[in-house]
């Protein structure tokens, strides 16, 4: 019996390079969703599961039978959601911001098989201490890293590493955006087990797009 098609609705080559490591085919597809976030106070963890599960459905509509990944992350400090920085002085506001402070990276992945009925989304949270940082280690780092597409200017994979004091997490991978022992887990929910299934059927999206930053 043929795999299903594995996709994973993202634009971010990190995702699609930890997604590799289980050396199942996929293709990527970019999902187009807003990711504004609702205007009554929708909370941080909240925002990054409704992300996850859009992007999933967003693809699935247009490949049914596919196992189609979605995933965000967005950074909590003391409730308030923290995203991409985009521009060097909004980094600055946030690295300032979180220095010295825990900040909850809110990791969300959705699976979504639309012809199964399958519709399902986890969090990995990961609590993150930041050190103490002058404004020399913070210029520093934004120079010779450029994390502008990361979630809290924080690149963990990285020079980010530098920053931190510690870091909880269940899965060392939901930090860097794409939780693997979770989408393992649901992929095999989906119907499709990357130990056993390793040639997966054929679909239309893009399975080598052009990948710049960490994208949605």
């Amino acid at each position: 019996m043929t795999a299903p098609a594995l996709i994973l609705a993202s634009t971010s080559r990190y995702r699609r390079e930890l997604l590799e490591r289980l050396q199942v085919p996929f293709a990527v597809e970019a999902p187009g969703v807003d990711e504004t976030p609702l205007p009554a106070g929708e909370t941080p963890a909240a925002l990054a599961q409704r992300l996850a599960l859009q992007k999933a459905h967003a693809v699935a509509q247009r490949h049914p039978t596919a196992v189609v990944i979605g995933s965000d992350q967005v950074a909590d400090l003391n409730g308030q959601a923290i995203g991409k920085p985009l521009t060097h002085e909004r980094a600055v506001q946030q690295l300032r911001a979180m220095s010295g402070h825990s900040v909850v990276f809110q990791t969300a992945v959705a699976v979504v098989r639309q012809a199964s009925g399958i519709a399902e989304v986890r969090l990995s949270p990961v609590v993150v201490r930041f050190r103490g940082l002058s404004d020399t280690e913070i210029e520093n780092y934004l120079r010779r890293e450029q994390p502008y597409d990361c979630a809290g200017s924080a690149k963990s994979e990285g020079l980010g590493i530098t920053l931190l004091h510690s870091v909880q997490s269940s899965d060392p991978t939901a930090l860097i955006g794409l939780p693997l022992t979770t989408v393992c887990e649901l992929m095999r929910l989906a119907g499709l087990d990357p130990l056993t299934d390793g040639v997966a059927g054929e679909v239309s999206a893009n399975p080598h797009p052009s990948l710049i930053g960490r994208g949605t």
